[in-house]
């Protein structure tokens, strides 16, 4: 019985953004009302400085992710342009380096050859593109999509701890952010290694050790603040 497989690195480069994104929504908001709460601040600042990291932290990662992800994407479009001035001048040593590549991974020379005259007469800088840059259409950069997914993503996950905080009281604000971050940061790690096909425990702890880590340094140091106010 036939089976089709079900592969996923087709999702790494937005899963990355979003992830990353959620992540750092829930970890720096978290950690920021936390912080503040612990320098024993009143309830509507803890608030407004919750709302204020959200907005900064969702444009701060759109600007962050659109940067770095064209400068992935301007290389790889030099690449290419290399390439398809290459294919223009010398098609011949084009064929015979794709060959030779296809001829290194296990090919015998004249399959190799075949292989690579086939591939670049369908499509030649698709060809080299793959197999020699590396470069795939499925992986490409994509600066928007990966931008919006970060800043959409950051926005859900700041909303958590922000709402949280708006809904308890202040006396039971910092344990009830902290557990409740600590619940959604393993949900997120748990779903992003489904969507990846990654071991989901794994996942779920690793993220929530960091948040953890994070909520805590923030809380000593906001305790600290509070205590020399």
């Amino acid at each position: 019985m036939s089976h089709g497989e079900m592969h996923r690195s087709h999702r790494a480069g937005w899963l990355r953004a979003a992830v990353l994104g959620a992540n750092d929504g829930i970890v720096s908001t978290a950690s920021l009302i936390i912080g503040v709460a612990a320098a024993s601040t009143a309830h509507e600042e803890i608030l407004l400085a919750g709302v204020a990291g959200l907005v900064a932290g969702a444009m701060s990662m759109a600007a962050g992710e659109y940067v770095s992800v064209s400068s992935q994407s301007d290389t790889e479009k030099a690449d290419l342009a290399l390439e398809r001035k290459s294919l223009d001048e010398d098609i011949e040593f084009e064929k015979e380096e794709l060959a030779k590549i296809y001829e290194n991974r296990g090919l015998a020379a004249d399959l190799a050859a075949q292989v690579a005259e086939q591939l670049m007469d369908h499509d030649a800088l698709g060809a080299h593109a793959r197999d020699e840059i590396g470069i795939s259409e499925s992986a490409r950069a994509r600066p928007v999509q990966a931008a919006i997914s970060s800043a959409g993503m950051f926005t859900l996950g700041a909303a958590l701890p922000l709402l949280a905080a708006w809904l308890v009281p202040l006396t039971e604000l910092i344990p009830v952010v902290a557990a409740l971050s600590l619940v959604f940061l393993a949900v997120l790690g748990g779903v992003a290694a489904q969507a990846g096909g990654a071991p989901i425990a794994k996942a779920a702890v690793r993220v929530s050790f960091w948040g953890a880590l994070a909520m805590g340094l923030t809380a000593i140091v906001g305790g600290l603040f509070g205590v020399v106010a």
